[in-house]
């Protein structure tokens, strides 16, 4: 990749990194939060919820934006949305004032995902791709497991502080990509009868349905793994917050190790769909040995590898999709965004009401849940004809 090029993709990784930043800012001021406002803990969910809802039914729109009127148009507005988001919840004193912070939030996010996966796949060709979509991935996790403690170090100035500083640094970004992004050269694609099909008879095309089936799978069984598992390891092995801090912290960082360090040479031996098929066995496997092992540091070791399956699945998913998409790259990034939404909304939902009746029912749903991806990956076959 060519000096510039580099340059802009530190860029949309910096953007993604703070906007996933923002969103675990909220998680250690939440407490703190529900006894200022007086709110339950259902209203708590429910302010989670709406971020999803929003993200969920902006993403599709956002990305045929993105095909439209171009990728860097929505990746600035969608960091400008972000960036007053984050302000909102921090100057806002009513529950009303938190929700609609919340919605914006998830618009900023569909508008964002979609247009920068999109970007990487017009600014880097096959070779290059697979390593930009692995910090891709890295970025966006890193944002998630350094949000957190970020927030509460910052909550000790003030508990509105990590959103003021959240804010900041999004309409930072904004102004930053306004000046240094240039829209990407597109790349050339021959016309085709897809080309004027309904976003509805895309979606159900083998080609892309099984692969939005997988991200959905795939979404599904993190959700319903990271949702629970703090309670999960609470009621049955008495963790400590240090413990769970300790062991969804190692797991993701070491997700992130293996998306920098071993896609690239995963992808060029095994390809997407056989890399795809594995880490979903892979993942069956340990999410359901989460039933089953019962010391301290089998939990912890089950708890650092299970993140790695989940880790590989999304980038090597949205490779495959940026490399068949040919002008539909906002298509493929809105859908993506999507279906990611659509679980992390009906994980959790489905996720409660199973750990209302047996703690590990959870687990068993989501171990049957990915086998079901799985048999649906196993009739994936490459697109005869390449876009």
């Amino acid at each position: 990749m060519k000096k510039t090029g580099s340059l802009t993709l530190f860029l949309l990784l910096f953007n993604l990194f703070i906007a996933f930043l923002g969103i675990g800012l909220v998680i250690p001021v939440l407490p703190t939060l529900m006894n200022e406002l007086n709110i339950s803990g259902q209203v708590v969910g429910y302010l989670t919820a709406a971020f999803a809802l929003t993200q969920l039914i902006a993403s599709p729109l956002a990305g045929k934006a993105a095909d439209k009127f171009g990728r860097k148009r929505m990746i600035v507005l969608g960091l400008f949305i972000f960036g007053l988001s984050e302000l909102l919840f921090g100057f806002g004193k009513t529950i009303d004032v938190l929700f609609i912070s919340r919605i914006l939030g998830g618009l900023s996010a569909a508008f964002m995902m979609p247009a920068v996966t999109a970007f990487i796949a017009d600014i880097t060709d096959e070779t290059s791709r697979p390593k930009a979509l692995g910090y891709m991935s890295a970025a966006i996790n890193t944002g998630f497991i350094i949000g957190p403690g970020i927030g509460g170090f910052l909550a000790e100035i003030g508990t509105r502080v990590p959103f003021y500083s959240a804010g900041v640094l999004g309409l930072v970004a904004a102004l930053c990509s306004t000046i240094l992004l240039r829209e990407p050269e597109r790349q050339e694609v021959p016309k085709d009868d897809r080309q004027q099909q309904s976003s509805i008879r895309k979606l159900l095309m083998p080609m892309f349905l099984i692969a939005f089936i997988v991200i959905f799978v795939s979404s599904f069984g993190l959700a319903a793994f990271e949702s629970f598992f703090s309670l999960y390891v609470d009621h049955k092995f008495s963790f400590t917050p240090s413990d769970i801090a300790i062991a969804i912290t190692g797991g993701a960082i070491l997700g992130a190790v293996f998306q920098v360090v071993f896609f690239d040479r995963l992808i060029k031996w095994l390809g997407e769909i056989k890399l795809i098929r594995v880490m979903l066995v892979l993942s069956a496997i340990l999410v359901f040995l989460m039933t089953v092992v019962h010391t301290h540091w089998l939990i912890l070791g089950v708890t650092f590898v299970v993140f790695i399956g989940f880790d590989l699945i999304r980038p090597a998913v949205t490779m495959y999709l940026s490399r068949i998409a040919g002008s539909d790259q906002g298509f493929v990034g809105g859908m993506n965004s999507f279906f990611t939404s659509l679980a992390n909304v009906i994980g959790p939902v489905i996720g409660g009401i199973l750990f209302d009746i047996d703690i590990d029912y959870p687990y068993y749903f989501a171990t049957v849940f990915i086998i079901l991806g799985l048999v649906f990956a196993m009739f994936w076959k490459e697109p005869k004809r390449q876009f």
